[in-house]
């Protein structure tokens, strides 16, 4: 299936991390090939990140270091 598609129909799960208060919100989804999507919830037709599971480790653990904080 062509990756725009599979974003499409993907099941998106909003990440525990996210504001409640509508602000910060990501969501994350489990596509074909091991691979995980992230997107703003606030723009579901825009753009995704996708990442390999080892990509997805690396981010996961870039995040909990606070290595992307501006």
């Amino acid at each position: 299936m062509e990756l725009s598609k599979e974003l499409e129909l993907a099941t998106w799960v909003k990440s525990s991390r996210s504001s409640s208060n509508g602000g910060e919100c990501v969501e994350v989804a489990l596509l074909s090939g091991d691979r995980r999507g992230v997107r703003d919830s606030k723009d579901p037709s825009g753009p995704a990140l996708v990442f390999t599971r080892p990509g997805w480790g690396a981010f996961v653990s870039g995040v909990k270091r606070g290595e992307f904080d501006i």
